[in-house]
């Protein structure tokens, strides 16, 4: 990597790979400041600082006094950016005026629970999920459904039997993760249309979060639920953010896209008030991102896709006893200790390796054992967390 060439764009992996965790506990994140003296690992976010064109962008509002609560002026700007941005990198021509602000995916998450599945009524989630999906429906006496993906080892699968059954039982919600979190899982085209054939012959709808869409890996391609066809367009209520691709989630604002104009009514009638608690700055923000941010968001990426080798190169060598799944996108990476007789690593690399980690239990029934790893960081932490973990397998004689 050539530091000369990012630097054009405002991205400089040379300053990123100086960067300590003691430098990155002094910004102040949760990530880095909730287990002090750890190596955070945890929290679905990058540690790459901000795009310049976003900074500025923030600087100038501030300068402006551009705080107040969010005016339809920048609610429109957001939606022309991220409608631009959906259609110059998956080649979906979304109207603007079906993409209204959120703070964040779980506030469109929980809309649609409220909204559209009911109290009282059911929702599918694939499993291992991010562990909100899961915890979040009780909330509004959504019953859950976790239906373990199957585990493959050129990638993982829809357990498609069980996903009908729960149907033809009366469930009429799924969650599509897209790229999946945790497991990488990038989906095909034919799973999406799998996943939209059965919702047709149930009357079932559709959450698409798709906030790490920019996160594919070479091979792999991210196909918005909602793009494929007429039918998709109906089944389909779909989330996104640039808080992922821009590391930006602290400043509140996501996307909400309502193709099926039904939903676009409904939420104008009892959800349009969820959006007065975007921010301001997180419009702005997002704006600059979708519109000048590429070009840092190329080196970012190049970043996390060299992070990438590296944890693939470790989980075929140091790791190889550890059950692992090759991702196909995202900065998350799954990793199953079973085979190793460890039954709650999160705590185990916590106590040993000062590695903080999720716990896989929080990500579903099927995640005991098992963690979930953010490898967005700079990549001499990323050697280091792993060269902690092995030390503290080694010593205990598990590898």
């Amino acid at each position: 990597m050539e530091t000369q060439t990012l630097t054009a764009t405002g991205f400089s992996a040379d300053v990123i790979d100086h960067e300590t965790a003691a430098d990155l506990a002094q910004i102040g994140s949760d990530k880095w400041t909730r287990y002090p003296g750890c190596i955070g690992a945890f929290i679905a976010e990058m540690d790459y600082g901000l795009a310049p064109v976003i900074q500025e962008a923030i600087e100038e509002a501030a300068d402006d006094c551009k705080l107040g609560y969010i005016p339809d002026p920048w609610k429109h700007r957001v939606a022309e950016a991220c409608a631009a941005w959906q259609k110059n990198h998956y080649g979906w021509d979304v109207d603007p005026a079906y993409i209204r602000p959120v703070p964040d995916v779980l506030e469109a998450y929980e809309i649609f629970l409220r909204e559209f599945v009911g109290a009282g009524n059911s929702v599918i989630v694939p499993t291992p999920a991010y562990m909100p999906f899961l915890s979040v429906p009780r909330l509004y006496n959504v019953d859950l459904i976790e239906i373990p993906m199957i585990e493959h080892s050129d990638g993982w699968l829809f357990d498609f039997d069980a996903i009908e059954e729960a149907f033809r039982n009366g469930c009429h919600a799924f969650v599509l993760c897209n790229p999946h979190n945790p497991i990488g899982k990038v989906l095909t085209l034919e799973e999406e249309l799998k996943i939209s054939e059965l919702a047709a012959k149930y009357g079932v709808r559709v959450f698409s979060d798709e906030i790490h869409a920019p996160f594919v890996f070479d091979g792999y391609r991210h196909v918005p639920f909602a793009s494929i066809n007429e039918t998709t367009v109906m089944q389909a209520i779909t989330s996104t953010s640039a808080s992922k691709s821009f590391n930006i989630p602290g400043t509140k604002c996501a996307q909400v896209i309502l193709t099926n104009p039904d939903d676009l009514k409904l939420w104008m009638d009892r959800a349009e008030w969820s959006e007065h608690q975007t921010a301001t700055i997180g419009a702005i923000a997002t704006t600059a991102a979708y519109t000048k941010g590429e070009p840092w968001f190329q080196e970012a990426l190049k970043y996390v896709k060299h992070n990438f080798d590296l944890l693939d190169s470790e989980m075929h060598g140091r790791f190889s006893k550890v059950g692992y799944v090759r991702p196909q996108g995202t900065y998350i990476a799954w990793l199953d200790f079973k085979p190793l007789g460890i039954n709650d690593p999160s705590q185990y690399f916590l106590e040993k390796a000062k590695v903080a980690l999720t716990d896989g239990k929080e990500c579903g029934k099927v995640g005991a054992g098992c963690v979930r790893m953010n490898f967005a960081m700079p990549y001499p932490l990323l050697q280091e967390c792993f060269d902690r973990m092995y030390r503290a397998l080694h010593d205990d004689g598990l590898l």
